[in-house]
């Protein structure tokens, strides 16, 4: 009878070492080598013969060995992680900025810790202090629109931080009794906005609606500075009755489109300020009984994956949201590598994505890169702006107008109305 060959000592230690948590000390027994020799191998903090070096990495191999973080964070003051806060996970802008942010953290040896505040300053602040708790090496967070408590927790405990997409302190530059101040990573708003104004002003459009954001965030007030820009770039008066506020998301779009479709003289043309915004916008429309562009034409602040496949294809701005997340945590490593440094706000520039919402023609998806000045949009001080564009037909009629004009006129030919509106100004 065949008995079951015994292991000796040495195989049996090796076994429970698989099955238990490696030390370094065990990583050094193995490769016969000093425990200093182990950490400088891990660590790159100095040479080491190659014969020796290959040795400690195959006794981290073969004894499963993974360096213990929370001894070393209570050596180094450092746990190499990084806090997220930002609403709204499920939209695919934060989603994006959230992988670029993943990445670039991944890339530089970073854990993420991930809360979303859901834009309540209550949720935001308490989000901040358990990632203060957990001991991040410092916050990358996207602001609600009353962010003071936020604010003044970071700045009593020296939190490193990076203000993302939205600004929720004076900009580097700022008068020195603005309070605190933290870098800042955004995407450029008022000029990407211009572009569209102009760009449905040069298609022959003279009312101009804009659903715009929460009242109080940057994005909000740049954006809205961008529309009356492009409007005076065009040699359009401001109405204030066209601006409305949608809240940042669907359902508040929604009802503020509503209630620009029930003015005596509603646009001919609309202008969302998020994604968001743009779904509620549709569902408006749609009630409404309009159709984009034949009806009222769109456009959208905030480009995301599926733009391209609604009928018709959404023209819109892209924001470089996952340059953005990524240039955020650049940006967090610097002040970590230089907690004095300047203050730094970065901002990237947007891209005009040309589809046929607007209502020009169908053809190949055209990108543009918005330029930071707004030459293309607002003329210099001090001079005079040309009138606007003048399409021969005018732009699409809204269809109530469209309606009495059918009723005054019930001869009249399909091919006698107002022309769906052309190129591109």
């Amino acid at each position: 009878m065949t008995g079951r060959r015994r292991r000796g000592p040495g195989q049996d230690h090796q076994a429970r070492r698989r099955h238990a948590m490696a030390t370094m000390a065990d990583v050094a027994r193995s490769a016969g080598v000093s425990v200093a020799t182990v950490s400088h191998v891990l660590n790159g903090t100095r040479p080491v013969l190659s014969h020796t070096r290959q040795a400690v990495l195959d006794a981290v191999e073969a004894l499963g060995y993974t360096p213990n973080t929370l001894a070393r964070s209570l050596v180094t003051s450092r746990t190499r992680s990084i806090g997220l806060a930002v609403s709204a996970i499920s939209n695919p802008y934060f989603t994006e900025i959230l992988q670029g942010v993943e990445a670039a953290a991944l890339e530089h040896g970073y854990s993420l810790l991930l809360a979303d505040p859901h834009d309540d300053p209550e949720h935001e602040l308490r989000a901040a202090r358990l990632l203060h708790e957990r001991r991040v090496d410092g916050v990358i967070v996207a602001p609600s629109a009353q962010p003071r408590g936020l604010i003044d927790h970071l700045a009593r405990h020296r939190v490193p931080a990076v203000f993302l997409d939205r600004l929720a302190v004076p900009a580097t530059g700022g008068a020195p009794d603005d309070g605190p101040r933290f870098d800042q990573v955004c995407a450029e708003n008022a000029e990407p906005m211009a572009r569209l104004v102009t760009h449905l002003a040069g298609l022959g459009h003279r009312r101009i609606g804009l659903v715009a954001g929460l009242t109080g965030l940057s994005t909000t007030s740049e954006r809205i500075t961008g529309y009356r820009h492009g409007l005076a770039a065009a040699g359009l008066p401001f109405d204030e009755r066209l601006l409305v506020h949608g809240d940042s998301e669907s359902a508040g779009a929604e009802r503020a489109t509503g209630a620009l479709l029930a003015l005596g003289s509603a646009p001919t043309a609309l202008v969302t300020a998020n994604n968001a915004m743009t779904i509620g916008a549709l569902r408006a429309l749609r009630a409404h009984g309009l159709a984009v562009p034949d009806d009222i034409a769109l456009c959208c602040f905030d480009d995301f994956a599926w733009a391209d496949l609604f009928s018709p294809r959404l023209t819109a701005i892209a924001q470089p949201s996952k340059d953005i997340g990524a240039r955020a945590v650049e940006v967090l490593l610097d002040r970590l590598a230089e907690p004095d440094g300047p203050l730094r706000t970065v901002r990237l520039p947007c891209t005009f994505v040309h589809r046929t919402s607007c209502g020009c023609p169908d053809g190949p998806e055209e990108r543009v890169p918005v330029e930071k000045a707004l030459s293309s949009a607002v003329h210099p001080p001090g001079e005079t702006p040309s009138a606007p564009h003048e399409r021969p037909s005018g732009p699409q009629e809204h269809r109530a107008t469209r309606a009495t004009r059918a009723a005054s006129a019930p001869s009249a030919s399909r091919a006698s109305r107002a022309p769906r509106k052309g190129t591109s100004s």
